[in-house]
């Protein structure tokens, strides 16, 4: 909740140390640093000669970053999408790794202001940068039905979207939809009862926090810079939270492993690829433990890259 310390737990954190091969001399980005959990991990293997750079697009999150590391010498933060990472000059001479934590995080969902979370009463906003863009309830304002209805389907995978965009599309005619509740609301009523212990307007939300954040497109811009910006031999770590993100970053590692993708059924391929990235090892899913003590891990994966030479 808004006013107090919010706590965060970062996830797989002894998965993502030994993924990332740490060199105590290397060169390393967090490039969503969320309240700094795994940076300062990282930071603490580092010698006096290493670097650390982060970066997070929420204003908030720099600003609890400014304050844990700014004093550091061998820390540089920047406030931007990771996306843009392949703009930021003090990368130019590379990195030997790169960690993406994608998605919401835990503090963002816990402060209720943010209009993250269905389980209060805020302002429909749901951006990750409060500082740009336009916020969920500018978008349910002017897009159109049959737009709000392939949001909902392809981020969501609701299956009443249709129905949803509809009841949306009437309900702002008479009053904009500006609150939380008021969305919620809405999509409950469409829905009716859903699984066991979920919300009905759990897929909603995420779908519109999805299309607000632009978290695909940015996914799809930052694994390609990062490709560009390592070292032969540096590693890419990325934790995803749901199959949408997840997918994206096993075919994009999939595709630079030289991998072509052909069919029994058609002639043989003739593009030749390069291998630029081999996975290493099989995605790693967190303990029974660590769900136990922290239950927002449950839906984490983590794959891990090195870079070829």
């Amino acid at each position: 909740m808004a006013g107090r310390e919010l706590r965060h737990i970062p996830v797989m954190l002894d998965e993502v140390l030994e993924g990332l091969a740490l060199q105590s001399c290397g060169r390393y980005l967090d490039g969503t640093f969320g309240r700094g959990g795994h940076a300062r991990a990282i930071l603490s293997h580092l010698s006096e000669s290493g670097r650390l750079f982060l970066m997070d697009r929420d204003p908030t999150a720099i600003a609890e970053a400014e304050a844990s590391f700014a004093a550091d010498p061998r820390v540089a933060i920047r406030h931007d999408n990771f996306a843009t990472m392949g703009d930021w000059p003090e990368l130019a001479d590379g990195l030997d790794g790169i960690l993406l934590d994608l998605g919401v995080s835990s503090p963002q969902l816990d402060d209720t202001t943010r209009g993250f979370s269905f389980m209060g009463d805020a302002p429909l906003d749901m951006r990750m940068d409060t500082t740009r863009g336009e916020s969920a309830a500018d978008f349910l304002a002017t897009a159109e039905e049959r737009e709000i209805a392939d949001v909902l389907w392809q981020y969501g995978e609701e299956r009443f979207s249709r129905r949803i965009a509809k009841a949306i599309v009437e309900r702002r005619a008479e009053q904009p939809i500006t609150r939380t509740s008021e969305l919620a609301d809405l999509v409950a009523r469409c829905v009716g009862r859903r699984e066991p212990g979920k919300n009905p307007a759990t897929r909603s939300f995420q779908a519109l926090r999805i299309r607000v954040n632009a978290e695909l497109e940015s996914v799809e811009h930052g694994l390609n810079a990062a490709l560009e910006l390592l070292k032969p031999g540096g590693r890419l770590a990325v934790i995803s939270f749901h199959s949408l993100e997840d997918r994206a970053v096993k075919q994009f590692i999939r595709k630079h492993e030289g991998r072509v993708q052909g069919s029994r059924r058609a002639p043989p391929p003739t593009e030749i690829r390069v291998a630029a990235l081999a996975p290493v090892g099989k995605a790693r899913f967190p303990s029974d433990a660590e769900i136990a003590a922290n239950p927002r891990s449950r839906s984490a994966v983590l794959r891990i890259a090195e870079k070829l030479g």
